[in-house]
């Protein structure tokens, strides 16, 4: 995911007086980018989604950057080449990056199968304000449940470059969370995520 050519060189960056942290102020909490990796089929989006009811059920301010939303607008035109996937997640991490400054708990619910992107995805963002969640499950697993019938698609060569069938997906090495979701149970998973969140001082109040 090489950074694109700047075809804007006479832009200068403008210091805004309202800064993130004082959006983090006002907002009475940190912000923070959640990354949740994982198969199609693994339970990204439905634990990201949760993750962020049981967020702003507390008054948090959060918002999810969801793979197929994203596709509807910010993402339209790409299609999934390797070389498109890359650029699919240059966009949303810059795209975080801003939310980020914005004071918000931003959720990314990506497939993002390349360990290069989202390594560059975390480099873009401060120390420790990137949390890599990886939502393990088997391949086996994803297929059985095919919620959205595209493995079975793919198996018959209706998609291409589909990722686990005919286009690789690199597990991450060392991510800062591992749900087994083929194991644990929604509200399980999100226990998980909320605890993390709590054992990096993300949040500093219980939330119950």
């Amino acid at each position: 995911m090489n950074k694109p050519e700047d075809k804007s060189p006479d832009t200068v960056w403008h210091r805004a007086t309202v800064t993130r942290q004082r959006r983090e102020q006002k907002n009475a909490h940190k912000s923070v980018v959640l990354w949740f990796t994982g198969l199609s089929g693994s339970g990204k989006s439905t634990l990201a989604h949760a993750v962020e009811e049981h967020l702003h059920q507390h008054g948090l301010n959060t918002f999810v950057l969801d793979g197929d939303n994203v596709r509807h607008g910010l993402c339209g035109d790409l299609g999934f080449s390797d070389q498109d996937r890359k650029e699919n997640i240059r966009r949303i991490s810059e795209t975080a990056k801003l939310f980020l400054e914005a004071g918000v708990i931003t959720l990314t619910a990506f497939i993002s199968p390349f360990r290069a992107e989202r390594a560059i995805a975390r480099g873009l963002m401060p120390h420790g304000d990137f949390i890599e969640i990886h939502c393990f499950c088997p391949l086996t697993v994803c297929e059985q449940r095919d919620v959205k019938g595209l493995y079975k698609k793919a198996r018959l060569g209706e998609i291409k470059n589909f990722t686990g069938i005919s286009s690789p997906y690199e597990e991450p090495e060392n991510p800062d969370l591992k749900i087994d979701t083929s194991r644990l149970t929604l509200e399980e998973s999100v226990q998980q995520v909320i605890a993390l969140l709590h054992t990096k001082n993300i949040l500093s109040v219980p939330l119950h």
